[in-house]
């Protein structure tokens, strides 16, 4: 690829500060350059943070984001700066996981896409959240996420 496939990233290469919500958040994407290939990419977040609604308590995740791109990546730094967007966000377990995979695939018009959120206990309750496009495509290896249940102390 060339510089001019790069040209209107305005995050990457360059000091950008962190969003002050998710909706302020630019994610950005390049072109696939092995578009004709059927492939998985996998983002793992283990320290996902975000702002409970109701308490302003912070809830932690472990997301795990799978995709099957057509014609676009998603810019990895843009990425983590959305992500990390959800740090002062206020919403709930669920609305996070949805909302992150839905702008995913609204961005990249993905042949897949899913997301786990593993969210760690508050107030004694572990709430996993699960969302995906639809069925996987066949012909390609999709892996278990490889996070393992709550099993607290025991």
């Amino acid at each position: 690829m060339s510089e001019e496939t790069y040209a209107g990233l305005t995050q990457l290469g360059s000091k950008a500060e962190l969003p002050a919500s998710p909706e302020e958040a630019v994610l950005e994407r390049v072109p696939n350059p092995q578009a004709g290939e059927r492939y998985l990419v996998r983002f793992t977040a283990p320290e996902f943070t975000a702002l409970c609604p109701i308490t302003g308590q912070p809830d932690f995740a472990h997301l795990v984001i799978d995709y099957v791109p057509g014609g676009w990546l998603v810019e990895s730094k843009s990425l983590k700066l959305y992500l990390g967007a959800f740090r002062n966000h206020g919403a709930f377990h669920e609305d996070c996981t949805v909302a992150i995979a839905k702008r995913l695939q609204e961005l990249l018009e993905p042949v897949w896409i899913r997301i786990g959120g593993y969210w760690y206990p508050r107030g004694g309750m572990p709430i996993d959240v699960f969302w995906q496009s639809g069925p996987p495509p066949d012909g390609v290896w999709i892996p278990h996420q490889g996070v393992q249940p709550y099993r607290g102390r025991g």
